[in-house]
């Protein structure tokens, strides 16, 4: 089925997106996920480009930006989709100029500007009058990365007696139930939101030959045909470390609500990262020993953040120096190249006891990884709630996001000489290095067995970082 968009003749959408566009509805965010083949990204480039002529129809003048995770060229850029959407109407080839690096209506009022938001979401604050951005491929892109994009769409006005303002609009096939993009655009409630599940049967111009690559997926890759096609979450890893693990986890009823034992020490195990908006994320596991039962209550994680924000979640956690040790990796005496302060001398000077374990030498990756298998039987994880989440997020639980990490956490893999790698540094990996270290300290303990441990070669400084 397809819809006719009622203010513009010659127009026809999908009929799910008829609804997602509907000209009188005002929206803060109009988006669309589901899976290949769907029309999503074709539809939403000529409806950026039909959005650009009625703003400059309108005398408004400023930017369209089209975004992604990761950008390095125009050639990984929707510069090429933006360029067949206008070249699909003859009536917007009238309206546009379209250069070797540059799309923008005959007028000049209004330029198309492409960006990565992994590494250049700072600059796009000062991107001169965002009239509506479109994040396409948006799966992956960070909670700290919307948090710094959506406060740059801020113009609003009146055209034709009929309210305007900046819309984000966003696309994506999603992996994970709990990504930041899934979370707060399909899972957010609000009368704001205009976002349609499509997928391939939604399409009214779904082509033969892409339905029979799809039939043959069906047929020969059951395990992601539901994801690539569906819409469905990601349901398994090729190469995942701990997928029987926590099999077995959920299966034992060892996923349940665990308190904290006000008498027991707490534990903070980390992966650290680093400030800036390039840095790893930084990850503490927050635990308590009992017996040889390793309780697991929180799971916390962070990108880019200094010393100070960790300090700070932790007062209000009430992880204090007097009930609290804090264990960190071999590079925890690593100086912060920007802040030139060691998370060591940041804590301590916080009063905090802190511990930086010994590298495992070669291997280290693996040696983790072989750690976490054979502790996991004697972990319980909290699935109670904790906090509060902003803008009617839905709640996780304490331990949710860390879990989800856990089952992603994989070998990379050579798929022309199907062969692993090692383990992948991608975003589940600092949450699963965190992991690693935890099961090291629980095995040498419970075997009695102190853990290595080394001593900063330099005298320590004193930060503001831990003020």
């Amino acid at each position: 089925m397809a819809a006719r968009l009622a203010s513009e003749p010659d127009v026809t959408l999908p009929a799910k997106l008829g609804w997602v566009f509907e000209p009188t509805a005002r929206a803060d965010v109009r988006g669309a996920f589901g899976g290949r083949g769907s029309a999503k990204t074709r539809t939403f480039a000529k409806m950026t480009a039909i959005r650009a002529t009625q703003f400059a129809q309108a005398g408004i003048t400023g930017v369209v930006l089209c975004a992604r995770k990761l950008q390095n060229s125009l050639a990984d850029s929707s510069f090429e989709e933006i360029k067949q959407a206008i070249n699909s109407e003859p009536w917007l080839q009238e309206a546009f100029e379209i250069g070797r690096e540059y799309i923008r209506t005959r007028d000049g009022r209004v330029a198309y500007v492409f960006s990565g938001l992994d590494h250049n979401i700072e600059s796009i604050k000062s991107k001169a009058r965002i009239l509506l951005a479109w994040v396409d491929e948006a799966e992956g892109v960070s909670d700290d990365a919307w948090k710094i994009l959506i406060p740059t769409l801020r113009e609003e006005g009146v055209n034709g007696g009929q309210a305007w303002n900046a819309e984000l609009w966003v696309t994506w096939n999603p992996e994970r139930k709990n990504s930041a993009t899934d979370r707060r655009f399909r899972q957010t409630k609000s009368p704001m939101y205009r976002v349609a599940e499509m997928n391939w049967r939604d399409n009214p111009w779904f082509p033969d030959k892409l339905n029979r690559s799809r039939l043959h997926d069906q047929q020969h890759n059951a395990d992601d045909y539901d994801h690539i096609w569906e819409g469905g979450y990601k349901a398994a890893v090729k190469g995942a470390y701990f997928t029987k693990q926590l099999a077995h986890l959920r299966a034992d009823g060892r996923i349940c609500r665990v308190g904290r034992d006000p008498v027991l020490i707490n534990r903070l195990f980390a992966d650290i990262g680093g400030t800036g908006a390039r840095a790893d994320n930084f990850v503490f596991w927050l635990a308590q020993f009992v017996g040889r039962e390793i309780r697991v209550l929180e799971h916390y994680e962070r990108q880019g953040q200094p010393i100070g924000a960790h300090l700070e979640w932790m007062r209000v956690r009430q992880l204090t120096p007097a009930n609290t040790k804090i264990w960190l990796p071999h590079d925890g005496d690593t100086h912060d190249r920007v802040l030139d302060v060691s998370y060591r001398s940041g804590l301590e000077a916080a009063n905090y006891e802190v511990e930086v374990v010994e590298n495992q030498g070669r291997g280290a990756a693996m040696s983790r990884v072989q750690s976490v298998r054979r502790m996991m039987p004697s972990m319980v994880f909290n699935c109670g709630p904790v906090g509060s989440e902003p803008d009617g997020f839905p709640l996780l639980d304490a331990t949710e996001a860390g879990r989800e990490a856990l089952g992603w956490y994989h070998e990379k893999w050579d798929k022309d000489r199907d062969v692993g790698l090692g383990p992948d540094h991608d975003w589940a990996s600092h949450t699963a290095d965190a992991a690693g270290l935890m099961s090291i300290v629980a095995e040498a303990e419970f075997r009695g067995v102190p853990v290595g441990t080394r001593r900063p070669a330099v005298r320590r400084r004193v930060s503001g970082m831990a003020a």
